[in-house]
């Protein structure tokens, strides 16, 4: 089967596409798509005290995470800023945090500092690997499998029985169009929660202290934040797609940067932005000469 590699960015060296990006996105919409995530990072943390732990260091509510129940969350530095994302499942024995690439040793560095005498063991997870299995996309971007590396073979071509491959450009459009930002592209080293729609998803606002909350909670209930995450329809008569990380602009000045960007099957040339959150919501941007209209994700 012919396909083609993402070249750049964090997803580097996975496959970009089959050929058929618009057959790929209508798989996955119908939930009869599904994805090899391999190029993803994994570690796992075993130990009875796991959960508490990662409650306890996390933006996520985590001491009675059931089996199986996959989730997502965040790590914060002192100032609230975001330092790393992730989706997680237990196993009911062992913890698995699912990471971009580049991201699992720094974490890893952090979590075992952070031991004292707990009985946790957080390692690299070399032996696993991540797949998106066939089904509805769920609000973290799944359904997801994880599994053995020495049974990924046979769980691929079970998949394939009643589902199609998709490569990263369907599984980038519908992240996007569902306004899910990625650290490392939608974010930069002032983002905090409040901005970019976390918010009682991978932030859960009822649980007790971690590292970063007060800024979370004083800006939710005292304030607003200075930005705020949108989606861009940018003019699809337009044959050029901007970078990822380009300015964006209003009336010449500018009130951003654009992060994730990719072709939507429906939706046309849709992109994730950050912008100051005083941006009137019906001013028209422009993102490397390219007009944009904005939809509204974190309310202004």
């Amino acid at each position: 089967m012919e396909f083609a590699l993402v070249e750049t960015g964090p997803d580097k060296g996975a496959i970009w596409h089959f050929g058929d990006p618009v057959k790929e996105q209508r798989a996955l919409l119908s939930g009869t798509g599904w994805a090899d995530l391999s190029h993803l990072e994994i570690l796992s943390i075993s130990g009875k005290d796991r959960l508490t732990w990662l409650h306890s260091l996390t933006t996520q509510f985590l001491e009675n995470l059931a089996p199986g129940q996959w989730t997502s969350a965040l790590v914060l530095d002192p100032q609230g800023h975001i330092e790393y994302q992730f989706n997680l499942v237990d196993d009911g024995e062992i913890s698995f945090l699912v990471l971009d690439p580049g991201y699992a040793e720094p974490l890893l560095a952090y979590l075992t500092k952070m031991k004292f005498m707990l009985d946790v063991n957080p390692q690299i997870a070399n032996d696993f690997v991540i797949l998106r299995a066939p089904g509805k996309a769920t609000d973290i971007g799944g359904p997801f499998a994880l599994v053995p590396k020495n049974e990924v073979e046979e769980m691929k071509k079970t998949f394939q029985l009643t589902s199609q491959q998709v490569g990263v450009w369907a599984l980038e459009a519908e992240r996007i169009a569902s306004g899910r930002a990625r650290v490392g592209v939608d974010t930069d080293h002032k983002s905090i929660p409040n901005e970019l729609g976390f918010l009682n998803g991978s932030v859960h606002m009822n649980k007790g202290c971690y590292r970063g909350q007060e800024t979370v909670a004083k800006i939710a209930n005292l304030g607003n934040p200075p930005r705020r995450l949108v989606m861009l329809h940018l003019d699809g008569s337009v044959v050029d797609v901007p970078a990822s990380g380009s300015d964006v602009e209003r009336d010449g000045a500018r009130v951003g940067f654009m992060g994730s960007v990719a072709r939507h099957h429906e939706l046309g040339n849709i992109a994730l932005a950050v912008i100051k959150r005083n941006t009137p919501t019906e001013a028209e941007l422009i993102v490397a000469n390219i007009p944009a209209i904005q939809e509204v994700i974190v309310p202004a």
